[in-house]
């Protein structure tokens, strides 16, 4: 089941899914799992966005959290969808769940009056990568180094049209 996450109920849930996800934690940022990350999840948004717009997606499995997503709109330009972050639990990746909750997230930017999703992913996850790039997003754009917690990284934007 797919379904919007809420702060107040679901805070819980995510930060037990980025325990169950630290290893993409560590190298995104170098940080571990904590209540701080948890809210920082539901606050944000892309430059000049506005996180009530955003759709904050969880992946259950009965009450287990398998993944979420964050997903905005109107970024960077007013027909696109961003896809902030979508994260699998560990134990989770690997059996097709990716690909179901892309085709959802992708139905929710269609819904919403989007005609291209984009999203960022990181040099140093190449099999993130490769997902995307099965997925059918391309025309790479690469962005300079930038600092995320304690890491550094070079992002690359991917699209797709919708």
């Amino acid at each position: 089941m797919i379904r919007s996450l809420d702060r107040t109920t679901d805070a819980e849930a995510v930060l037990d899914l980025y325990r169950r996800a630290t290893d993409f934690l560590l190298l995104e940022s170098g940080r571990v799992p904590d209540a701080a990350l948890v809210e920082e999840y539901f606050a944000e948004a892309p430059p000049d966005g506005d996180p009530a717009t955003s759709l904050k997606l969880g992946l259950f499995q009965g009450p287990q959290l398998l993944g979420l997503a964050d997903l905005a709109f109107g970024y960077p330009t007013a027909r696109d969808a961003y896809l902030g972050l979508m994260l699998l639990a560990q134990d989770a990746r690997g059996r097709g769940l990716g690909r179901e909750f892309l085709r959802h997230t992708e139905e929710a930017a269609r819904q919403r009056g989007a005609t291209r999703l984009l999203l960022a992913v990181l040099e140093a996850n190449p099999r993130g990568r490769a997902f995307w790039e099965r997925e059918g997003f391309g025309s790479p754009k690469v962005f300079p180094a930038r600092q995320i917690g304690t890491r550094t990284h070079v992002l690359i934007r991917l699209e797709r049209p919708l």
